[in-house]
């Protein structure tokens, strides 16, 4: 276990988007004041987390199959298998991966996190978004980065307001990234669902919980001077690269791929 992490205290009278994203997973890693706001959100809601964990599975499992074999995952939330390492290692079984934080409950399950093939290796780090040079440098511990990254941005940053610098977060992660690099990102919208809108910042709101969702062409801005790879910025649905296409339906997030160009 990473030294020096913050307080594991879990405040339970507090809802926090880890754990009301695993109840809309139907997980059980939850609290009342958690399922409170699950039970806000639109019913629609827990078809588009379901959509949105796909879009993982197979951005993730198709960057270890292109020779990608360390990830940070930022944002990790409840360990819902099969999570990040589980889907990489099956591929590239020597995958090293960091998961990083700021729930306590998630560091309760780090254990489980923490379990690995043999031939690979995984870290938690108990840290938050909003301090990327701290987390950077203890990964740097964990990862080489004079060699490729991919970095997870799942279903994170619409938890930011504006006045959080989400963008200048993001590049200060992606600018520590070496060439060949990747950023997956996923972020809520309201683009196809705009009557859905209201209900679910309200639901957020009470619970205390910062939400913004953005529009396409906002998102479109976290990819600022990467190279997104087909298909490109798209709805979660719509993302693949292998295999048959998966259904399409109407869907809260927008997800993309993007590679760190080579210097010039």
């Amino acid at each position: 276990m990473t030294a020096g992490i913050p307080s594991s205290r879990i405040d339970t009278s507090k809802p926090h988007p880890a754990r009301v994203y695993d109840w809309l997973l139907g997980g059980k890693d939850n609290y009342p004041v958690d399922q409170a706001v699950g039970e806000k959100l639109p019913a629609e809601a827990r078809a588009n987390a379901g959509r949105n964990r796909a879009f993982m599975h197979r951005a993730s499992a198709w960057l270890a199959g292109q020779g990608v074999d360390q990830f940070l995952d930022i944002g990790t939330g409840i360990p819902t298998a099969p999570n990040l390492h589980q889907i990489v290692q099956a591929v590239a079984p020597g995958s090293r991966v960091v998961y990083a934080d700021n729930d306590p409950i998630v560091l309760r399950h780090a254990e489980a996190l923490l379990v690995s093939t043999p031939e690979g290796a995984t870290d938690y780090i108990h840290a938050d978004v909003r301090e990327p040079e701290a987390i950077l440098e203890r990964a740097a511990k964990f990862l080489d980065f004079g060699r490729p990254v991919a970095l997870s941005l799942i279903a994170l940053m619409h938890f930011l307001p504006d006045d959080h610098d989400p963008y200048g977060i993001t590049r200060t992660l992606t600018g520590a990234l070496p060439p060949g690099s990747f950023l997956v990102l996923s972020h809520g919208t309201a683009d196809q669902h705009p009557e859905l809108k209201r209900e679910t910042e309200s639901a957020y709101r009470k619970g205390a919980i910062a939400l913004r969702m953005r529009t396409r062409e906002e998102v479109e801005s976290f990819f600022e001077g990467l190279d997104l790879v087909e298909p490109g910025l798209v709805t979660a649905p719509e993302w693949y690269r292998e295999g048959p296409a998966p259904v399409y339906e109407r869907s809260g997030f927008y997800v993309g791929v993007a590679q760190v160009p080579q210097a010039v």
